[in-house]
């Protein structure tokens, strides 16, 4: 079976709906998203369907009659029994009305893709049938790269045309939209300043045509996560799309890179075992001067930069050059290594606070006090601190923490080398140099409110 993909104009027409069980429900809420006149056919409609015609959003009608198909759009025919779908399939014919029965390809005049909706723009995504499983994984991904803002923008610029047409000569006019879908007010607009977005796009409507941006620059210091490329946020897949240049380091997966621009410039600013690292001064610079050169530029840190990230530095020197700077916030290591763990970071009766902390601290400063808030009730993440862990479980037993307190350690969490590792408090050291593990990890322990039995001798497993 082949088909040709088109939209269906909906304003004024009616979507007839043969059918009062989950599956017309199913088919509804897909319609309601247009601005169709919907009539419900079946003797009975489950309570969803009876709340919208209660509501005033569908008509219902009891008896199938041929009449119901007479000026409809399109239908659907979701009864559930195979026979009387056939019945109803052969009145929509009759009455030259394309149909989709459900679950019956072989009677769909129609069939209904999956759908992003940013409205008005619409992407609809179709398999005839063949491949539903692959057309809601294409739909995924293109959820996650397109703002579920971007609608806004679109119907706005919609609004906006006549002025366009009016004020901006024919020959600026594509550079015109170019500008307001690629540039400024689109980054303005994902990051949540519609306002601002839209008094640029008027401002530059009033002045006949799109400004020069040379030397307005925009940073975005984006939390990449633990590290699987499918725990970032939406916005920050976003960002790594529009960005025209990415400053990142050792820990990011390459595959969150492959998220980005192809043609976008990446820069490694990290370190490597025998290599010259990066100081913060430099990477401090050579983002100011990215941004100083108008482009769009995208700091790329591992976890989320506002958690022992250093965002502060970055921001402190983007925004005293008067660079706009914005924070996007990333899955947090101690909230990837619980869910790896399958446990909670805070239990009721257990542990009722939670402390992120590090046993590490500026070069030439003195090791932080990392224990000082733990106490009974207390789950302690500690970021960066596998070095120091004879220091933190000296003092935390010191403190009073039973020598048997659970302590789990996720290594390289959320990646391939992913490894998990619990023990009691006592044998933490040990613990991990069983492993060999050296760095990338995040340490958490527990304090219970209440006597803890004995945790066994420590175990390892492969996520």
């Amino acid at each position: 079976m082949k088909s040709f993909p088109m939209f269906i104009r909906t304003t004024g027409r009616c979507v007839t709906i043969v059918g009062g069980g989950e599956q017309a429900a199913q088919k509804a809420r897909l319609i309601l998203k247009t601005d169709a006149r919907i009539l419900l056919v079946a003797p009975e409609l489950e309570p969803e369907l009876q709340a919208l015609v209660a509501e005033g959003r569908a008509r219902h009608q009891h008896r199938l009659t041929p009449e119901v198909f007479a000026d409809a759009a399109m239908g659907f025919i979701a009864t559930g029994c195979p026979a009387f779908d056939a019945s109803a399939h052969a009145l929509a014919r009759a009455m030259r009305c394309p149909v989709n029965v459900v679950d019956r390809p072989d009677l769909c005049d129609l069939t209904t893709p999956a759908l992003v909706d940013r409205d008005p723009v619409v992407i609809a995504i179709g398999s005839e049938g063949t491949a539903p499983v692959l057309t809601r994984e294409i739909k995924t991904r293109l959820e996650e790269m397109l703002s579920p803002s971007l609608g806004g923008l679109a119907a706005l610029a919609g609004r906006l045309r006549p002025m366009v047409n009016a004020r901006v000569p024919r020959s600026q006019r594509r550079a015109f939209w170019a500008w307001v879908f690629k540039g400024t007010p689109r980054a303005t607009w994902a990051r949540g300043g519609e306002r601002e977005a839209a008094q640029a796009i008027k401002s530059a409507i009033a002045s006949g045509g799109a400004p020069n941006e040379a030397g307005h620059g925009h940073v975005a210091l984006v939390g990449a996560g633990p590290g699987a490329r499918d725990l970032l946020t939406l916005r920050a897949v976003e960002r790594l799309q529009e960005a025209d240049v990415i400053f990142y380091d050792r820990l990011v997966d390459p595959e969150v890179l492959e998220l980005a621009r192809r043609d976008a410039e990446r820069v490694f600013v990290g370190k490597h075992v025998g290599a010259h690292s990066w100081p913060q001064d430099r990477i401090n610079a050579v983002i100011l001067a990215a941004a100083r050169q108008g482009k769009r530029v995208v700091r790329l840190k591992s976890g989320d930069p506002g958690v022992f990230g250093r965002a502060g530095e970055e921001i402190a020197v983007l925004r005293a050059a008067g660079i706009a700077a914005e924070l996007v916030p990333g899955i947090t290591a101690a909230s990837a290594a619980a869910a790896a763990l399958g446990e909670p970071l805070t239990e009721r009766g257990i542990s009722d606070t939670l402390i992120l902390t590090t046993g590490m601290s500026r070069e030439g400063a003195a090791l932080p006090d990392s224990t000082r808030h733990a106490a009974p009730g207390t789950t302690s993440a500690f970021y960066m601190s596998v070095r120091q862990a004879a220091r933190i479980r000296d003092d935390l037993m010191a403190r009073g923490m039973p020598p048997q307190a659970p302590v789990r350690v996720a290594i390289e969490v959320s990646k391939p080398g992913e490894h998990l590792l619990t023990c009691p408090l006592v044998s933490l050291e040990e613990s991990l140099q069983e492993v060999g593990c050296k760095g990338c990890a995040v340490i958490l322990v527990t304090w219970p409110e209440a006597a803890v039995p004995a945790v066994p001798a420590a175990e390892t497993c492969a996520a």
